[in-house]
């Protein structure tokens, strides 16, 4: 799922827009303003949320050779190398769309050199070949396609 970047930077600019429309000019300044009303706002619901964008897509044939091992293994059900593999993914980065507590799951992705588990992870949803790779611990994420 990619999200067009049009609405990540008019969501960045309409959030200035609003900062500086109901707060004036004086608060962005530094000096102090009277308060301003406040406002409810909600976006509407075919609008995604900004951190929405980091989602890519990636080939299956273009990951690296160690995700295809941990893909391997989820499918086989483990075992897995980490005692870590396979716990809930929590999502608190927001990155991924938002799912209920336990919807995702994530599996290390051996990252050779180093002395940890390193930064390579696979997080997976609950619908069939909804799997997620990131290479750079949760900042961004790239939806598995298998089709290519």
């Amino acid at each position: 799922m990619r999200i067009p970047p049009r609405i990540t930077r008019i969501g960045a600019l309409g959030a200035l827009a609003s900062a500086l429309f109901l707060a004036g000019p004086t608060a962005v300044a530094g000096t102090p303003a009277a308060a301003p009303a406040a406002v409810a706002y909600a976006a509407p619901a075919h609008v995604a949320p900004v951190h929405a964008a980091a989602v890519g897509d990636i080939c299956y044939s273009k990951l690296p050779g160690e995700a295809h091992e941990t893909l391997d293994l989820i499918e086989k059900g483990g075992p897995y190398p980490y005692p870590q593999d396979g716990g809930v993914f929590s999502n608190r980065e927001g990155v991924l769309p938002q799912q209920s507590s336990g919807y995702y799951h994530e599996y290390t992705v051996e990252t050779p050199g180093s002395p940890d588990r390193g930064a390579r992870r696979i997080v997976t949803g609950e619908q069939t070949d909804e799997d997620y790779y990131t290479s750079d611990h949760y900042a961004s994420f790239d939806l598995v396609d298998r089709g290519c």
